[in-house]
């Protein structure tokens, strides 16, 4: 009666964006041949262009972290320290010198030995500046290494940990490579120009940092119409043939700072000229992977996406209304930045803060965008300016700024503080539905669409609540993202396709198909990342065109991203679905080669070779999971399922004690646990197994059935009655179950 399953239905469907963090392939003491890599795009004119006519712009951008965002190095632009110093940090000494004019650092290598790293690029130069080394294949690496400009001193940005040699987060590694993160934001019209074949970079630039036409576009137009007759002569054109014009809208400014002030992923090289961001970009919603659970920041998440969920956004206020946008400070001191819009008689006073006047806590920023640090000395902070709320912070452990000042009190004497200044009551924030939403609990469900459902709660929130749906496999949560099929929000769109993945074919397939030809790029990629799943059968005959070019789309987005080991797993992902095991598997080894400690890889690895038949090339791909994480209790409950396919039925047992010892909480452990027991007469056992699977999961009817059926193996007909009972008030209709509901008399 055990359940056979093979491995796919283990298959986890990878959503994860390509973000910004540094990545490369390995080090070497030899260097290839220095190749400029400047592009030959005639359209962009340099700033130099610009400087005759905009002499006040041009002054402040030079000062600016744009200007210095990437350039030579020389005695001018390298700020740290490179007079044969030594820093010993973890294990690892380094040493700091010059030959010539040349600068270098030597260090330890992906051999585990230290080679002399000569510097091609210095990169940003406040509050920390780093180095950029070359290495064969095209690639730029940025080494752990950075230079503390405040404190004048070395420090390692990774301070406590021992990274190996051959570790991906090493900074020979994939996740500290030039091209592919940190690149795109660092100089102007960048092309990343990855070849999947040779994994190799032939990587270039218009302009080595962040010009004018970073943010303008390519000035050629614009320059020869401003030096031609027709201008001369008093003709005037909108814009001047500029992308980003003095009196541009919101969206369009914000829609220019986002692809780099934001935790995003890009989505071809090939970018179309939209004002839709999801065109080109994806940007992070605040779910709990990168986020507090409220939605404030709580990894390197920059900045776009906390603004999208502030009353500033929705209230018009641009970058630019506290930004001068050229030399990228802000426009007024202090707490005058707020004041410029917030009365100060009533905001800007001890009567508003409780605080003494002249103090930290009287600065705006500081309780309505509280600061984390990043890179180890760069303190950002919170674009949300949300309001303090100890009381939310005592009921569900997120953070507050009061917190972060009165260290040694509770948040409950904070929250009563508040209540003393304030009275009992709080204004509605999203974050009294969105953290008990995020939990995905049997209450989750209600405050999901309670923020659906609240005109007044931000587009980025709703989008967030509609992806959490999709893991809520109710019918009404899958009205509920169906119904957000029809939104006018991309973003949400996109989210409620990607939450289908976790429905039937079936209940989605109609309502998906006009979404192939949306006219959003990231719409359609999702609509056609859910189609791939859909038999060619049944595919509806008017929809067959849009798919098949959306499909085009999918897999040129995803073959984008492989020069990242992330990517070359949604890749591989995309295969598997497709059942092309061959490039599947192509495509996880790649992965796993540019990061062994990819588990998730591994996981999909073994559901390849167990769709083949390669049942131990399965069971080698999960004993190497194992020993990267012994505590995941996914990896047990694969190997149990493999093992009983192996008909190796002890083995298959103790995997599935291990994933029920470690505390896994998937029904499906307990479910097949369960019957495997029941098989093997071990009745005892598995009604203990099962009654632990329904404690953990009460409204799961599979495990109601299983205890259900062990019961009636034992003859115990009073105990499977009352477990029937449960299973007919949770699952009544169920074909599968109306013999056992028979047989019992119900």
């Amino acid at each position: 009666m055990f359940k056979k399953s093979t491995l796919l239905v283990l298959i986890l469907i990878v959503l994860l964006a390509i973000f910004r963090v540094f990545i490369v392939d390995s080090c070497s003491s030899k260097y290839a041949e220095y190749t400029k890599i400047e592009s030959n795009n005639l359209a962009y004119v340099g700033d130099q262009s610009c400087k005759k006519c905009h002499a006040t712009e041009f002054k402040e951008w030079r000062q600016s972290h744009h200007y210095m965002s990437m350039l030579p190095p020389n005695d001018s632009t390298v700020k740290g320290d490179f007079n044969n110093v030594t820093f010993t940090a973890d294990g690892v000494s380094s040493r700091f010198f010059k030959k010539g004019s040349k600068f270098f650092i030597n260090t330890e290598g992906d051999d585990g030995k230290n080679h002399d790293f000569e510097v091609k690029y210095i990169f940003g130069f406040t509050p920390l500046q780093q180095y950029l080394v070359q290495f064969p294949g095209g690639r730029l690496q940025v080494p752990r290494l950075s230079w503390d400009v405040n404190k004048k001193k070395w420090f390692n940005q990774y301070a406590g940990q021992k990274i190996p040699s051959h570790d991906w987060l090493h900074w020979t590694g994939n996740a500290q490579n030039w091209n592919t993160m940190c690149a795109t934001c660092h100089s102007t019209n960048l092309k990343k120009n990855y070849d999947v074949k040779t994994d190799t970079y032939k990587t270039s630039y218009s302009i080595i940092n962040v010009s004018c036409e970073s943010c303008h576009g390519a000035g050629k137009q614009h320059v020869d119409f401003i030096n031609g007759d027709d201008y001369k002569s008093g003709e005037k054109v909108a814009g001047s043939f500029l992308k980003l014009a003095k009196n541009s809208g919101q969206k369009e400014e914000l829609n220019t700072c986002a692809p780099c002030h934001a935790r995003i992923s890009e989505l071809s090289s090939s970018h179309i000229d939209s004002k839709e961001i999801m065109d080109n970009y994806i940007p992070q919603i605040p779910d709990t992977e990168f986020y507090h659970a409220d939605g404030q920041v709580d990894d390197e998440d920059y900045i776009y996406t906390s603004f999208l969920q502030s009353r500033m956004f929705h209230k018009g206020v641009t970058c630019s209304t506290c930004h001068n946008p050229h030399s990228v400070k802000l426009k007024r001191i202090g707490n005058q930045t707020c004041t410029l819009c917030h009365v100060p008689t009533k905001y800007d006073t001890p009567k508003h803060t409780f605080h003494f006047k002249g103090g930290a806590a009287t600065e705006c920023k500081n309780c309505h965008m509280p600061g984390k640090v990043y890179m180890g000395n760069d303190l950002r902070h919170d674009h949300s300016f949300r309001v303090p709320r100890p009381d939310l912070s005592a009921k569900y452990g997120t953070p507050n700024a009061c917190s972060n000042c009165h260290k040694d009190k509770s948040e409950k004497a904070l929250a009563d503080a508040v209540v003393k200044w304030y009275g009992p009551k709080r204004k509605y924030h999203f974050a009294e539905d969105l953290v008990p939403g995020s939990r995905l609990d049997a209450n989750s469900e209600n405050h999901l669409r309670n923020l659906i459902d609240n005109k007044f709660v931000p587009k980025i929130i709703k989008a967030t609540a509609t992806f959490y749906l999709g893991s809520i496999p109710t019918q009404t949560s899958l009205n509920t993202i169906l119904a957000r099929l029809a939104s006018k929000e991309a973003q949400i769109r996109y989210r409620a396709l990607r939450s289908l993945a976790s429905f039937p074919v079936e209940s989605w397939r109609e309502a998906v198909g006009p979404l192939l030809s949306d006219k959003v790029r990231a719409v359609r990629i999702a609509a056609a990342d859910l189609y791939i799943t859909v038999p060619v059968e049944q595919i509806p005959s008017q929809y067959a065109k849009a798919f098949s070019l959306a499909k085009v789309e999918l897999e040129k987005s995803l073959i984008y991203q492989t020069d990242f080991s992330t990517g070359n797993v949604m890749l591989a992902d995309y295969y598997l679905k497709l059942q092309d095991y061959t490039n599947a598997e192509k495509f996880y080894l790649r992965s796993l080669k540019k990061d062994a400690n990819m588990n998730y890889a591994l996981l999909n690895l073994s559901v390849v070779y167990n769709m083949q038949g390669k049942n131990q090339q399965a069971l080698q791909a999960l004993q190497n999971a194992v020993k990267n994480d012994s505590k995941n209790e996914r990896i047990y409950y694969n190997m149990a399922l493999l093992y009983n396919e192996m008909n190796n039925i002890g083995a298959a047992e103790n995997a599935f004690a291990k994933a029920v010892e470690l505390k896994s909480e998937n029904p499906k452990v307990y479910y097949n646990y369960g019957l495997l027991l029941n098989q093997n007469k071990k009745f005892k056992v598995a009604e203990s197994v099962l009654l632990k699977g329904i404690a953990l999961n009460p409204s799961n009817p599979e495990l109601h059935y299983a205890l259900t059926f062990v019961y009636i193996q034992t003859n115990n007909k009073s105990k499977a009655i009352q477990a029937a009972i449960k299973l007919k008030q949770l699952d009544p209709n169920n074909p599968n179950y109306q013999q056992v509901f028979r047989s019992l008399g119900l």
